[in-house]
């Protein structure tokens, strides 16, 4: 069966969106000339075109519109009007404007069955505001673009898979949000997108909110009145989850392989060891040079996957960002699109 479009929204296009998307159009090439897969790039079309012609001239990305009956199986679908032109590394409006549109215009050919899945390059957060998108980033847009509260975050760097309880709020607003609903929503979530990626009868663990799961209740008794109950209902509905397990230990176990993820309990818990890892530093600079990761939001009628790194404005026209997260993210989406079609 031939593969449905992912699309690929641009984000910011001040940002390195527009470098990487080529970059990885290049990289994924003979696989686009095959039909094996097959990318529709949503956003704007200067911004596509300046970094085409400075980095891959030879690349050949036709528009297209929403209404085309048959795309070619890489192609371009312009977001919005263009306004003045966007500068690689300038925050504005416009770049806000185009990063919201191309979300929304994604969002609607998944629904409408164009598309079998989003895979969002970086936006800037301020610009989108600025633009009078009030929302908090890409996950709060995709909630209330399909109508969904319930969303959760998943970080993937090879066999490191994180979820989270909470995300973008403030630490003192953790404990009362690691309630047994949410984290049963996470670990249903989590052991849902687990068996989209292969893995049939997934191991779960549940990072502890406090130091030492709370020491006994002498840090705190969350672990023990919240969580432990909610993994204990968990695992009598057949689920194999473990936890929780003391936040400083439970990461190493899941990278040797002893758990498939883990539910964490909040942002930074989750992120630190995920960008650690994915994180490539050049020891003669001392800089990062790559970052590898995927985010991707569960709980959504749509799927979505992202680069895990931001707009980057500092390097963005500069032809030097990597694209390994946006061809992580690209792969990632292909799996749960065909889990999701074959289901």
């Amino acid at each position: 069966m031939t593969p449905r479009h992912l699309a690929i929204t641009m984000g910011d296009p001040a940002g390195i969106g527009p470098e990487i998307i080529v970059k990885a159009c290049q990289a994924l090439g003979d696989r686009i000339a095959a039909g094996a897969l097959r990318l529709l790039v949503i956003g704007s079309g200067a911004a596509l075109e300046r970094a085409r012609a400075a980095l891959a001239p030879e690349l050949v990305v036709p528009e297209v519109t929403a209404d085309d009956s048959d795309w070619p199986a890489l192609c371009f679908l312009q977001a919005g009007p263009e306004g003045e032109p966007i500068q690689p590394g300038v925050l504005s409006a416009d770049g806000g404007r185009f990063a919201y549109l191309a979300v929304e215009h994604g969002v609607r050919l998944v629904q409408s069955g164009r598309l079998g899945a989003i895979v969002t390059a970086p936006l800037n957060k301020e610009a989108l505001n600025k633009a009078g998108y009030h929302y908090a980033g890409h996950t709060e847009m995709l909630a209330e673009l399909t109508g969904v509260k319930g969303s959760v975050m998943l970080l993937a760097h090879g066999n490191m898979r994180v979820s989270h309880v909470t995300t973008h709020c403030a630490l003192e607003d953790v404990p009362k949000r690691v309630t047994p609903q949410r984290i049963r929503l996470v670990l249903d979530l989590t052991q849902q997108a687990l068996r989209g990626l292969g893995i049939e009868r997934p191991h779960i663990a549940v990072a502890a909110l406090n130091p030492h799961a709370g020491e006994g209740g002498l840090f705190g008794r969350q672990d023990i009145d919240v969580v432990a109950p909610t993994i204990a209902q968990a695992v009598a509905d057949g689920m194999h989850v473990t936890g929780p397990v003391p936040g400083d230990t439970v990461f190493v176990k899941l990278r040797a392989g002893q758990f498939d993820a883990v539910v964490a309990m909040y942002h930074d818990q989750g992120h630190i060891p995920v960008k650690l890892l994915g994180f490539h530093v050049d020891p003669a600079t001392g800089k990062w040079d790559a970052l590898s990761g995927v985010n991707i939001t569960l709980g959504l009628p749509v799927i979505r996957t992202s680069v895990d790194h931001g707009t980057a404005f500092d390097i963005a026209g500069k032809g030097i960002a990597s694209e390994r997260s946006l061809i992580e993210a690209i792969e990632y989406a292909e799996l749960l699109a065909a889990h999701r079609a074959a289901a």
